[in-house]
């Protein structure tokens, strides 16, 4: 899994962040979704794209100055953290924690 993440030039205040799940990462799934901050936590809405390499992957256009948490869901059941997220925080609802993406310039 990886994020990576550019700030256009001609787009002020926006970062782009490609989210990325490896063929390994995926644990075989046949789909990929992500939820979090940026799409009111919905499971469906934003699908990542299978590539030829059995990686997934989805690129987002977020505001910067922001962290953003989020998931990704594997088939539908199973829920899986970024293992390269900027950090950690603990989920408000479970026992797990979610995974942090940050828009913030350094």
């Amino acid at each position: 899994m990886a994020l990576k993440k550019t700030f256009p030039k001609n787009c002020p205040g926006k970062c782009k962040v490609t989210f990325s799940v490896s063929e390994e990462a995926a644990h075989g799934a046949e789909s990929v979704t992500i939820a979090g901050d940026f799409n009111s936590w919905s499971s469906t809405d934003t699908p990542l794209k299978k590539n030829k390499d059995g990686s997934f992957s989805v690129s987002l256009t977020l505001e910067v100055g922001k962290e953003y948490q989020f998931r990704y869901l594997l088939d539908g059941k199973h829920w899986e953290n970024d293992w390269e997220a900027d950090k950690y925080i603990p989920a408000p609802f479970s026992h797990t924690d979610n995974s942090v993406v940050s828009t913030i310039k350094k």
